[in-house]
């Protein structure tokens, strides 16, 4: 609850895959309340006793969330696709107007690669953005469970954690008003 607030308000990505991550999580442990408290909330020392059992409301409503949206097995939360078309639109508009061109450079890198990308999550209809969380995701799995080809994981990264990282940092100023798209920033 505190880190996803903490990451909301600092870096817009890393929130939407740390979501990513506790959805897969709550999975794992089968949606129980027990199995969430004892292996989420009873190991944080920072948390106070008195406020665990807040903290294990938040998590059960990330389980409800889930259910109600049909994604006890797979998927994600339509909040966070919801902020991903958010990061589209910005993205869309920073590949056109002033403040983008930095953006834009960062994008040319990677934009011919993004025909393979698509080819291997086999998903053609998301959104450029989408695209790239979700092959971020895959390869943060990746590295974790310790599989795949590690070049290829650590060029994926490489690859596309320069373009999210920029577009996050973008969100965060036009969120707080730091940025003016129509100026060269």
């Amino acid at each position: 609850m505190d880190i996803a607030k903490a990451k909301r308000r600092e870096n817009i990505a890393e929130y939407i895959l740390y979501l990513w991550q506790l959805e897969d999580l709550l999975r794992a442990l089968q949606f129980s309340p027990e199995a969430v408290f004892s292996q989420l909330v009873a190991p944080r020392k920072d948390i106070p006793e008195e406020q665990k059992h807040v903290h294990l409301l938040w998590y059960m409503d990330l389980v409800n969330l889930l259910r109600e949206e049909g994604k006890e097995e797979k998927g994600h939360l339509e909040h966070t696709l919801h902020l991903i078309a958010d990061l589209h639109d910005l993205h869309l508009q920073l590949l056109k107007l002033p403040a983008g061109e930095h953006y834009r450079l960062t994008w040319a890198r990677l934009e011919p690669q993004l025909p393979r990308l698509r080819e291997i999550l086999g998903n053609p209809g998301m959104s450029d953005t989408e695209l790239l969380f979700r092959a971020l995701y895959a390869a943060m799995l990746y590295r974790i469970k310790g599989q795949g080809d590690k070049q290829a994981v650590a060029d994926t990264l490489e690859l596309i954690s320069p373009v999210v990282a920029e577009l996050a940092d973008m969100h965060r100023k036009v969120e707080r008003g730091e940025v003016d798209l129509f100026k060269p920033e």
